[in-house]
């Protein structure tokens, strides 16, 4: 896995981008997804990270 890999969301297909980040959670861009903190969550399912896979 890459820093700039996205993955996706296996409960509703939001997709994480890296080099968007998460506006909505305060992630700046360039945060990769193995340095997004824990309790970080899909930002429109509330689905945790586990849960996504590598797109």
């Amino acid at each position: 896995m890459k820093k700039n890999d996205k993955y996706v969301c296996l409960g509703c297909g939001y997709i994480y981008d890296p080099a968007k980040g998460d506006r909505k959670q305060g992630v700046p861009e360039g945060v990769g997804f193995n340095d997004l903190p824990p309790e970080w969550k899909c930002p429109l399912c509330k689905i945790r990270k586990e849960a996504f896979r590598v797109w």
